[in-house]
């Protein structure tokens, strides 16, 4: 059975709720039977894209899926931007037409939350003073519009804060979500006894989620009735219009251009109120799974971020077969999924994109398979470049959420980022001359002729010759756009060429004239600069103060000696770099794209810049010197400088690695981050399993999983030790990930005073790398090579 859709204003029948629920039921019925192999003649197999080992599952159509928009509302809105809205609550009564298009819900004689037990906020632990605490406090304020309720908790010796009015428990948890997407970590649901709710395994970030153990026990949604409320629906300036003690559904008499809207949002398929057992209003919006999907794949992964149409289709993937797997996951409170993080983010019809609806489109009815049966295709947002062992962090092991590294396998991750060269690299071994291949390549682009195509060590130490002297001068002037200087015989020696080079750049008689002889002597305390020759000094003195000109190890300049090349191209290029007169431009790459730089302008639009085929490359190794190489790999996000050529092609290229490194998603803000916590501020978010250890005095952690996450950790107190494990560590300490490493800080004393927390990634870190897979796009991979990269041993299956 297809989603159901108004063909007319007022003469199409509206299916009942009941009907509704029909693909439902036969997915339901279906899947009961998933765990063995279906026998021969019970229909037509489904389309498998890649062999799997047991025949899979078959949807009988596109499903249906309930989202349960609002679970406790106490009035809610409905319209449309066309003429009229259409609503019906009986199987026997066709759609009505309404006379307006915006209408009122209401519940009448709502019954207040009656049992403390029951009615929850939300409580944020850990401040360590109040003026923290009423910092806090302004913030979530400022940020969400709650107000808090500020208190001393004398077992901790900490402030709290206890966020919102007391409300049902799905009314708490989805504020405790707006908070940690806020940023206030640590935050759990209180009664109004102060005793805190059951542990929930709820997920912080985008795309992450966890359901019950028992995952294939598919059953119907059922609706919670309370039938002593009722609806009244209301008209602007008018009384009620209707009244029911039915569900209401409200749909758009024309859907497709005008559909249905919720609070102002526009949804596709139709809207379904009715009123709970706890007295508010449940919203919740029916509609087929692919339109489902359409509204959650660009809130999962932005197609404006992440314009990737592989990574987007593996996306759109993962979120139908997540939607499948876990159809009824609310049945008792009458819808299948929430719209947040703890089912998947599904925004409706005004977040649809144009690529991510190609995506969905070109993947129609495609979802995961293992043995048959969909996947629970849990993603994350940032792996940190490796993801983890499902068992390391909800507990329970599964075959197809194995850790896994975030990029192609070994040199297969770099090879579309390659730059290269046909020039000879320097064939330098002397450590004195590190630095100047990279010198004389800088100049050689810049106009200098060098007197040899290869760099080496013995050319290096030669002394330069009277004639590359003059033509080396010649060109500073050049750059300098100063009169070329007269260049004298003794310019081959130390003071003779720092004469030549100060008239060749400056003009003459700038040294002599900005410093006096205090300040020359005072320069010139090295061992033989008695050698200097008077006329020579001022400038010997400058070009050493401003770093241009160097010493010998020994702290002698040997003025009487001929001077080799390599300590002329290097005063040459140091003053000419210093003093920004060489063309040489700064950038950060985008991954490189058919052996081109790719970078990001300053419009924010990518800018592809060929290179030329004998290019100068070097890269730096994490200190000031740069290496010349055949083979550049340009990951995206590597600093560079660079030179263009007459014909607008790069002939220098530098670059330092990027921060980020290699992995396939390397291009998230989160790939990498900090976080400071006190030792008191520790002990305050560990304190539900820090009970009996007294006051903390240290932090250890005591296991690691195959991706090196921390899955057990070991709290040290005066009295004793405590250890957290599991997922609950990211959740219990407010990080963005458990992929961490500890540092300490101490006092005075060596006591431990506080941790800074230095990680990778965003998420629990299982499944799909959600930035990963548009990395992976990014490098050619198509969306089904991109799913089997992060689930491992799964199958493609066009279920309907």
């Amino acid at each position: 059975m297809r989603a159901f859709r108004f063909q007319s204003p007022v003469f199409t029948p509206l299916l009942l709720i009941l009907s509704l629920l029909a693909p439902v039921l036969l997915f339901a019925q279906d899947a009961s039977q998933q765990t063995r192999p279906r026998r021969a003649g019970e229909g037509k197999p489904p389309e498998v894209l890649s062999e799997p080992a047991v025949e899979a599952v078959r949807l009988q159509g596109e499903p249906t899926v309930r989202i349960g928009l609002s679970t406790d509302a106490r009035a809610v809105t409905v319209s449309t931007s066309g003429q009229q809205l259409l609503s019906t609550t009986s199987e026997a009564q066709p759609p009505t037409p309404l006379s307006v298009a915006r209408v009122r819900v209401e519940s009448r004689a709502l019954t207040p939350l009656s049992d403390p037990a029951n009615s929850f906020r939300v409580e944020i632990a850990g401040a360590a003073t109040r003026v923290d605490a009423d910092r806090a406090a302004e913030e979530i304020r400022t940020q969400t519009g709650e107000t808090s309720e500020v208190s001393f908790d004398a077992q901790t010796k900490t402030w709290r804060l206890l966020v919102g009015e007391r409300q049902s428990r799905d009314e708490a948890e989805e504020l405790r979500t707006r908070l940690e997407d806020a940023g206030f970590a640590s935050a759990a649901l209180v009664n109004a006894q102060g005793l805190k709710a059951d542990e929930t395994a709820k997920v912080s970030k985008p795309g992450e989620r966890i359901t019950s153990a028992n995952q294939s026990n598919v059953r119907a949604t059922a609706l919670t009735a309370a039938p002593t409320r009722e609806l009244a629906v209301y008209a602007a300036g008018a009384g009620a219009l209707f009244s029911s003690r039915a569900p209401v559904i409200f749909a758009s008499a024309d859907e497709r251009s005008a559909p249905v809207r919720f609070n102002e949002k526009s949804y596709r398929g139709r809207i379904e109120v009715f009123p709970n057992a706890r007295g508010g209003l449940t919203v919740v919006n029916v509609l087929g799974l692919e339109d489902y999907v359409r509204g959650v794949v660009p809130n999962e992964l932005s197609p404006g971020g992440y314009p990737a149409l592989e990574a987007l289709k593996a996306q759109a993937v993962a979120a139908r077969t997540y939607a499948v797997k876990n159809l009824n996951q609310f049945a008792s409170q009458g819808f299948d999924l929430l719209p947040t993080t703890r089912s998947q983010v599904y925004g409706g019809l005004t977040t649809e994109h144009p690529l991510s609806t190609r995506a969905v489109e070109e993947t129609r009815g495609i979802v995961a398979t293992y043995r048959g049966d969909p996947i629970n295709a849990l993603y994350t947002s940032t792996c940190g470049g490796r993801t983890e062992d499902v068992e390391n962090i909800f507990n329970e092991a599964t075959p197809y959420l194995r850790g896994r590294e975030c990029a192609l396998e070994g040199k297969a991750a770099l090879a579309a980022f390659i730059v290269k060269s046909s020039r000879e690299p320097a064939e330098v071994r002397d450590e004195a001359n590190a630095e100047l291949p990279r010198a004389a390549a800088v100049l050689a682009v810049h106009g200098f002729q060098l007197s040899t195509s290869r760099v080496t060590d013995a050319w290096l130490n030669a002394p330069a010759t009277l004639a590359e002297v003059r033509g080396w001068l010649g060109t500073v002037a050049r750059l300098a756009r100063q009169t070329p200087p007269a260049v004298a015989e003794d310019a081959t020696q130390p003071p003779g060429f720092s004469s030549a080079l100060a008239a060749a750049f400056y003009g003459t008689g700038r040294a002599d004239t900005l410093m006096d002889n205090a300040d020359v002597e005072y320069l010139l305390a090295f061992r033989d600069a008695g050698e200097v020759p008077a006329q020579n000094r001022a400038d010997v003195a400058m070009l050493l103060r401003d770093g241009a000109l160097s010493l010998y190890p020994d702290a002698t300049l040997k003025p009487r000696e001929m001077m080799p090349r390599g300590r002329m191209l290097r005063a040459i290029a140091r003053l000419l770099e210093t003093r920004n007169a060489l063309q040489l431009q700064k950038g950060t790459t985008r991954a490189t794209v058919g052996g081109a730089m790719v970078l990001r302008s300053n419009k924010n639009r990518d800018q592809s810049i060929a290179v030329s085929s004998d290019a100068y490359l070097f890269r730096a190794f994490g200190d000031s010197t740069a290496y010349q190489m055949r083979t550049l790999s340009l990951v995206g996000g590597e600093p560079v400088t660079f030179h263009l050529n007459a014909n607008g092609q790069v002939d220098y290229l530098e670059a330092r690695p990027a921060p980020n490194g290699a992995s396939a998603e390397r291009v998230s803000p989160f790939t990498n981050w900090t976080s400071e916590l006190s030792l008191a501020q520790t002990q305050a978010r560990l304190s539900r399993w820090a009970r009996g250890i007294g006051s903390m005095t240290d932090l250890k952690v005591s296991g690691r999983g195959s991706s090196r996450r921390v899955i057990d950790l070991e709290m040290v107190g005066t009295n004793g030790t405590a250890h957290v494990r599991g997922g609950r560590i990211r959740s219990a300490l407010g990080l963005r990930e458990q992929l961490f490493v500890i540092d300490r800080r101490y006092d005075a004393a060596g006591r431990v005073t506080g941790f800074t927390f230095t990680g990778r990634g965003w998420g629990h870190g299982v499944g799909l790398c959600q930035v990963g897979a548009y990395g992976l796009a990014k490098q050619g991979l198509s969306y089904d090579k991109i799913l089997k990269a992060y689930y491992t041993g799964i199958e493609l299956t066009k279920m309907y």
